[in-house]
């Protein structure tokens, strides 16, 4: 006998299916704010037809809340001269730009302390000692940077006494609490080895160009244990990172198997990618081939640069995607549960032949029309010089992927707005929401040319709901949280806390879920990192909602 839904199942299936499909997607769509509002900041290489390796990867940017004022504010990391990777002007420092609340910004960078030497790559940014206020640590060619932040508007070079220097050439950096221990500890993605006296010259001496990656020597990773005392003890060796060589560029985490226990993600370039899966007691395996995220589906290692680490089909388990060069395409592992192993999702999706001509170099996986389901943004452009040897101009126009309930990404940057279709050599990243209006932003930096605030104006965007952290036991930022909503039409949506996103930069530490046409959340539960349980009920949302970690007496 078939089955019959009752009268009133019938009914309520109707409405339901009438109110779904009257909803017409919201198209996203970007306005470029003229002039930055102020973020006057140009990326810097230093090129001089040299062709030096490093003049290809720089470019991180970081937004982050430094003043705690509920504005979000910008770090740039800036090039340098070369060879000597001395500062020659004002035009080569970092940069830190202050948020004024009405998304025009203040160059900070002198009266807070943080205009750097050397050539800087990339910034991470975090509460690293739980004062309440976020840190930074600058990547570079010669060493790395701790600048603890004082909480007084300005910030202090802490990285002698944190023992953090790295020492190698470092392309990306991140936070997370490995241990569970309530600190946050410090991973560093190494790239090559480099000598600016020694480097290899590729190409004829008429036609010279920039070396392949095989020309180097590869560089393992670094994972450092905060002390509790401002001071950390590098424990890369013991933990099993350092036993693997890569050429490591963008770093994502996330807890693949909910164990409770964080792991990481590293995007090689042109070798296997890794996956350090954490054992707990301080240890990690690199699994990145036995769980199929280390190589694309053919076998071929991809020039991996950029990478997020989020859930995209809303199945409550973070998959991976991570850009990569022409050629290449981009890829899509989608994590199915159940072990350690992921699914090519890259054809499925249509994002393998989507991306096929395209070189990305930072990325985020954001839900930018706040219709519940995580889309994708690109920051994109070719290697400099690309058309004098293959005829493609290097500068591209950024892409976003509108994500069609899980199933597959549809390019909508035709739509996304006139600005957003201006080809430019882009690199970093950042994703914040500047005007605190709900819906994310992005600032980007462009290689020799100045940064682009891009911000979002889609139209008829869903509710949504952003989610502070604050950790007591846990890290002060949450960082590491897991973080599942249950929607009152049946739906459930999952994120999770972290600042690692993308290529050599921050975003902001917000957990952000697009709500579709929901004010209200039934529920809201969080797993702090390590194990405790929260939950929240009837949460209005279209709001930022503070949660502090509820600790037992």
């Amino acid at each position: 006998m078939p089955y019959r839904l009752p009268a009133f199942g019938i009914a309520a299936f109707c409405l339901a299916y009438l109110a779904h499909s009257a909803v017409k997607p919201a198209q996203i769509r970007f306005a470029e704010v003229a002039g930055g509002a102020g973020l006057k900041f140009t990326l810097r290489n230093a090129a001089a037809g040299q062709f030096h390796q490093i003049e290809l990867t720089g470019g991180g940017v970081a937004v982050f809340d430094y003043n705690n004022d509920g504005c979000m504010d910008v770090f740039f990391a800036n090039g340098a001269a070369i060879p000597a990777l001395k500062k020659t002007g004002a035009e080569f420092y970092n940069r830190l730009f202050r948020n004024n609340c009405d998304l025009t910004f203040t160059d900070v960078t002198e009266e807070a302390g943080l205009r750097g030497e050397g050539y800087s790559m990339a910034v991470a940014s975090a509460d690293f000692d739980n004062d309440g206020f976020a840190d930074l640590y600058v990547t570079g060619v010669r060493g790395n940077m701790l600048y603890r932040n004082l909480g007084n508007s300005r910030f202090a070079d802490v990285t002698a006494r944190a023992g953090v220097d790295g020492g190698m050439w470092s392309v990306s950096a991140g936070w997370l609490d490995y241990d569970n221990d309530g600190l946050l500890d410090l991973f560093v993605s190494n790239y090559v080895v480099w000598d600016a006296d020694k480097e290899p010259r590729c190409g004829s001496p008429e036609q010279q160009f920039y070396c392949h990656p095989r020309e180097y020597k590869g560089l393992p990773d670094q994972l450092f244990h905060n002390n509790g005392d401002g001071t950390f003890t590098e424990v890369s060796q013991s933990s099993g990172i350092a036993r693997h060589t890569g050429k490591g560029m963008g770093v994502a985490f996330a807890d693949m198997d909910g164990d409770g226990l964080t792991d990481i993600f590293v995007a090689n370039d042109s070798v296997r990618s890794f996956l350090f899966h954490n054992l707990g007691g301080g240890k990690f395996e690199e699994i990145g081939l036995e769980s199929g995220v280390a190589l694309r589906d053919d076998g071929y290692a991809i020039a991996g640069m950029g990478a997020d680490f989020r859930d995209f089909d809303n199945d409550g388990k973070p998959d991976l995607v991570i850009s990569g060069i022409i050629n290449d395409s981009f890829q899509l592992f989608r994590n199915p549960g159940g072990g350690r192993g992921f699914e090519d999702y890259g054809q499925r999706t249509g994002l393998l032949l989507a991306t096929r001509q395209f070189t990305g170099w930072s990325l985020g996986m954001y839900d930018f029309d706040n219709d519940g389901w995580k889309d994708l943004f690109f920051g994109l452009s070719h290697l400099a010089e690309l058309e004098r040897y293959l005829g493609r101009d290097s500068a591209l126009p950024n892409r976003v992927f509108r994500n069609l309930e899980g199933k597959k990404f549809q390019d909508v940057s035709a739509g996304a707005g006139a600005a957003f279709q201006q080809a430019a050599m882009h690199r970093g990243v950042g994703f914040g929401d500047f005007d605190n209006d709900g819906r994310m932003d992005a600032v980007v930096t462009v290689l020799n040319g100045p940064a682009k605030l891009f911000r979002n104006v889609t139209e008829d965007a869903g509710h949504w709901m952003a989610i502070r952290l604050r950790g007591l036991r846990s890290n002060r930022d949450g960082l590491g949280a897991t973080v599942h909503v249950h929607l009152a039409n049946g739906r459930d949506l999952y994120n999770h806390a972290t600042t690692s996103v993308g290529y050599a930069g921050a975003s902001e530490a917000l957990v952000r879920f697009g709500l579709g046409g929901s004010a209200r959340v039934e529920t809201v539960e969080i797993r702090w990192p390590g194990g405790g349980m929260q939950k929240l009920t009837n949460v209005v949302g279209d709001r930022i909602v503070d949660i502090a970690e509820q600790v037992a007496p």
